[in-house]
């Protein structure tokens, strides 16, 4: 007699499980085998010499099978259960709580964010908070800035723009070139670079105009990919891929300098020991008050009417134009008004590096970017700063832990693999929050009361 199918949830046996799972295991060797099991190293002769690392391989497929199995047999029939199941209704009391977390979330969040820096200093001294308060938190704060911008484009008017590194880069150019040529100040430079930026926005936005989707991405990919090859081949201005180095630092108005020759520098005029934590520490507030900035307009033209016009766009642009609201005009100011973030950003990213090159504005920034503010939830504010503050100090975090070369060998850099964990976690977050991590959204005009709209009641794909 046969022996019975165990299930392992509708419609699944632990024997097709297993097979999908060996399955998965042999796309995973044939892909990781030549990638990570070969790796060539230059030897004393100066010779290729081809090393092989099978057991990482076979950790990565173990992790792949098991990863695989545990997917078909026990999430996925959880999931469809749980999507079967009835939700009960949220109490009184949950309903409450949740509005007193929202209420207070910002507010608590935003003092968090002005203390961190004096957290920092006491906790690990001057010397000893620089990579805290400059890769955690400047790094973090400019890709806030940078996703509330493209929010603009993409979260609120629904235009998706994959290439929205090229207004980054054109504000960080603008900056570099102004300044080490006409030794202008950064005060000046940046409305510069912003109202420069959205006039490139401005450019783009003029020939998509009809187009939406799919081909929208295509033209602004294409766009995004024009800027930096310009970057690279017109050396003449931009000094070709070798960039732009030796960019002035940011004074505190002309008042205060950060140089060490100089006689108004900070530490010399208020006689504090010489370190150069007061910069980063001054770079903080400073993007910190860019990003508020940010948001603060935003906020506040989501109630104006061009606010409203960009939601109904989001919704459906047939309906927006019947409401006889003028679609050219929203898509460009979409367009433009994220552009012009994106420069204020760009500008403040080539101070704080002092030196710029085609390298920092790839397709790959825009990718992050655009994965910002979708895994955030598309019109979330909140959202994407939880996002960017999951993306990029999660990747950060990955420089900090050393203790995976007890595993894996003193040869292993946990940041090699930084793309390849930040991909399945983007995975693991679709799976997980398909509309991102604030999924339910406020209409910006109500009658009366507020209430939030589930993401459940939005059609896929549009808002």
């Amino acid at each position: 007699m046969a022996a019975a199918k165990t299930t392992s949830g509708p419609g699944g046996s632990i024997a097709g499980a297993a097979r999908d799972a060996i399955l998965a295991g042999v796309v995973a060797l044939g892909i990781f085998g030549p990638l990570v099991g070969l790796k060539t190293e230059q030897n004393m002769q100066n010779e290729l010499v081809i090393t092989t690392r099978w057991g990482l391989v076979a950790i990565i497929v173990g992790i792949v099978i098991a990863g695989r199995f545990l997917l078909t047999t026990t999430i996925w029939p959880a999931m469809t259960r749980n999507k079967m199941r009835d939700k009960p209704a949220a109490t009184a009391g949950e309903i409450a709580f949740r509005a007193r977390l929202a209420r207070w979330f910002a507010p608590t969040g935003l003092v968090f964010l002005f203390i961190y820096p004096a957290l920092m200093v006491y906790f690990l001294g001057f010397q000893g908070s620089l990579k805290w308060v400059d890769n955690f938190g400047i790094q973090i704060l400019i890709y806030v800035m940078l996703g509330w911008g493209l929010n603009i484009v993409v979260g609120l008017a629904g235009l998706l723009d994959l290439g929205y590194v090229a207004f980054y880069a054109v504000g960080a150019y603008s900056y570099a070139l102004l300044a080490t040529h006409f030794g202008l100040s950064f005060w000046l430079l940046l409305p510069l670079a912003g109202t420069l930026a959205a006039l490139w926005g401005i450019m783009l936005g003029f020939p998509v105009l009809r187009l939406r989707g799919d081909y929208l991405a295509i033209v602004t990919l294409a766009f995004g990919e024009i800027i930096r090859l310009v970057l690279i081949n017109f050396r003449e201005l931009t000094n070709g891929s070798a960039g732009i180095s030796s960019i002035p630092k940011i004074t505190f108005f002309g008042i205060y300098s950060f140089e060490l020759s100089a006689p108004n520098n900070f530490a010399k005029v208020f006689d504090l020991p010489m370190s150069s934590a007061y910069y980063k520490i001054f770079l903080y507030y400073l993007i910190l008050l860019l990003a508020l900035l940010t948001a603060f307009v935003t906020l506040r033209l989501r109630k104006l009417p061009v606010g409203r016009a960009w939601e109904a766009l989001r919704e459906d642009e047939i309906a927006c134009r019947s409401l006889g609201i003028n679609t050219t005009n929203t898509k460009l100011t979409a367009f433009a008004l994220g552009a012009m973030f994106g420069g204020f950003a760009g500008s403040f990213f080539a101070a704080r590096q002092g030196f710029v090159s085609p390298e920092s504005f790839t397709f790959m920034e825009s990718a992050v970017i655009v994965a910002i503010v979708v895994l955030g939830g598309m019109g979330s504010m909140i959202g994407v700063a939880l996002a960017a503050v999951a993306m990029i100090g999660g990747t950060e975090l990955l420089r900090e832990l050393d203790f995976l070369k007890a595993v894996f060998g003193e040869g292993f850099d946990p940041d090699q693999f930084r793309m390849l964990i930040f991909g399945l976690a983007m995975v693991l977050v679709m799976i997980w929050k398909p509309r991102g991590f604030v999924s339910a959204r406020e209409p910006t005009v109500f009658l009366n009361e507020r209430k939030s709209i589930s993401g459940s009641f939005v059609k896929e794909g549009h808002g």
